[in-house]
């Protein structure tokens, strides 16, 4: 619960919650924005924010609301309005359940945009000048993070707040980020005779097995998951090729140049234990973790505005891949903290507690007036 929150402070649970509502019931999946950002651009501008439109390509563009001197921006609080493709395209909208509020991206992170904008919103109606903070609600985090790498190519700012899912722990760690391939080769012959081809996807299950092994014995503490697997589909026939793609993070501290030699290695042996592999890897996305130092400016503020509405200060690592890593890669040094759980994010069933998200709004509220 918020303590000790000023009531002139002016966050509106009930307009919260009305815009939390149509944000979740605008279905925004990466890619395919335009629609909750035709209705974002409209509600900033309704309650008194100037907003800039940066393209990212044709028909996509990250929400941009900027101090009149963008060169004194201390801190930019940034949001993606984009959520992953709905389990259930009949059944992904708002619901609202006593405090819990369920829908495709609530945790991640419409709660949080959501947040953001009501603070926002509250400094415009307060009139005069705006604290030196910005906002951005970018597009396209949950496949290529294509907002972010827009929005840090025209706009500088040495802090950000990123509100993905924390439960509002401060985290000031972040996970590294691996996209690794695997690709085996076969040779294709008729189904009903597998033995005179030799199998892909078979090749492939046997060099998985090997990663996964060495993903659990590794002392660098990696996440790993299998994404995806496919192979040839078409006809009765032994496939001759299978692609994999596997997700990897680890812990801000470890060192992902060692990871990828060592995967590199594990596939060339692998080459010569498992019998007619012919199998390579390579790297798509990578971004190495990092940790914000607890003595920096933006950190000590953060932890009086905590202790002023009586919050515990308890940071920690966030465990996934966000616009984040994107953001530090760029010279920012991004806190991730929002509403919601990690846990919750890309579930069937996913959902937040609305408390959180009003407590957000203060806490954000809070943090752009501790700067003025």
């Amino acid at each position: 619960m918020v303590k000790n929150v000023n009531k002139s402070a002016g966050i509106q649970p009930d307009r919260l919650r009305r815009l939390l509502k149509n944000l979740i019931d605008i279905y925004s999946p990466s890619g395919k924005e335009e629609d909750i950002l035709d209705y974002a651009e409209v509600y900033l501008k309704k309650h008194g924010l100037s907003v800039e439109r940066q393209e990212v390509d044709e028909n996509r563009y990250n929400l941009i609301v900027m101090p009149e001197d963008r060169d004194e921006i201390d801190v930019c609080f940034v949001g993606h309005l984009d959520t992953v493709t709905a389990y259930d395209l009949t059944d992904f909208e708002f619901e609202r359940k006593g405090d819990v509020i369920s829908g495709l991206g609530t945790a991640d992170m419409k709660s949080g945009c959501a947040a953001m904008i009501e603070a926002f919103t509250v400094l415009a109606e307060a009139g005069g000048r705006m604290p030196p903070v910005g906002l951005a609600l970018v597009v396209g985090e949950e496949e290529y993070s294509d907002g972010a790498k827009s929005l840090v190519l025209e706009y500088g700012f040495p802090w950000a707040i990123v509100g993905e899912p924390t439960s509002l722990s401060p985290c000031l760690g972040h996970y590294g980020y691996l996209e690794v391939v695997l690709r085996t080769q076969g040779k294709r012959a008729h189904s009903s005779l597998p033995e005179l081809g030799h199998n892909a996807v078979e090749s492939m299950l046997k060099l998985l097995l090997k990663v996964t092994e060495y993903a659990s014995s590794s002392s660098q503490g990696l996440v790993y998951n299998i994404r995806q697997l496919s192979g040839a589909s078409t006809g009765f026939v032994v496939p001759d090729y299978c692609e994999s793609w596997l997700d990897v993070h680890l812990p801000p501290d470890s060192r992902i140049d060692l990871l990828r030699t060592e995967l590199e290695h594990l596939v060339e042996s692998a080459g010569k234990s498992i019998r007619g592999l012919d199998a390579d890897i390579r790297f798509e996305d990578t971004y190495s973790g990092y940790r914000i130092s607890p003595e920096g400016n933006m950190v000590k503020k953060l932890m009086k505005t905590y202790e002023g509405l009586s919050m515990g200060w308890e940071p920690q690592d966030f465990r996934s891949h966000s616009d984040a890593s994107v953001l530090f890669s760029a010279g920012v040094n991004p806190i991730v903290l929002g509403p919601g759980s990690l846990a919750a994010a890309h579930m069937p069933d996913e959902s937040v507690s609305f408390n959180q998200v009003l407590q957000a709004a203060h806490l954000y509220l809070n943090i752009a007036r501790s700067l003025s």
